[in-house]
């Protein structure tokens, strides 16, 4: 079941705007990184603010409105880039199955849910299993590996 929840003409501009200018220049909020991945139609690299998660072992991107434009791109891509300051990481991306992300949402909503909470149906990161995995299929998840020569470079 996909969905998105597009953000406003003026959230977009001004919140994610900032923050990607933010990123841009080595200032993270909070961990933010500014993330690009290559349009699938276009091939212009396309960038958002993001909140990378460090969990389970790994890397992980969560996307919190659900199927937007840069998850589409991130599985056509297989890869892209997180930028803070001058400082770029090229990646290769593995979508997460929905089995697995309980314990990712759980770390991700226990750390960015200060922020992005609204978009989880109530659910936060105390809610129980069930709740967790009932809207598991309406995030995407991408464990990222940063490796010289990784995908999306260029």
């Amino acid at each position: 079941m996909a969905r998105y929840i597009k953000p406003g003409r003026l959230e977009a501009r001004l919140v994610h705007g900032t923050i990607g200018w933010l990123a841009r220049r080595g200032l993270s909020l909070a961990g933010t990184a500014e993330l690009s991945v290559r349009g699938r139609s276009s091939g212009e690299w396309r960038p958002v603010p993001v909140n990378p998660l460090d969990a389970e072992g790994g890397r992980f991107l969560v996307s919190a409105r659900g199927d937007g434009q840069w998850v589409r791109n991130l599985r056509a891509a297989g890869g892209g880039r997180l930028r803070v300051g001058r400082t770029t990481q090229p990646f290769t991306a593995v979508e997460v199955a929905d089995e697995e992300k309980v314990p990712l949402l759980r770390a991700y909503l226990s750390r960015w849910g200060w922020e992005v909470g609204r978009f989880f149906d109530g659910v936060t990161a105390k809610s129980p299993d069930e709740e967790l995995r009932r809207i598991a299929s309406l995030h995407p998840v991408f464990r990222i590996s940063t490796t010289p020569g990784a995908a999306g470079q260029g």
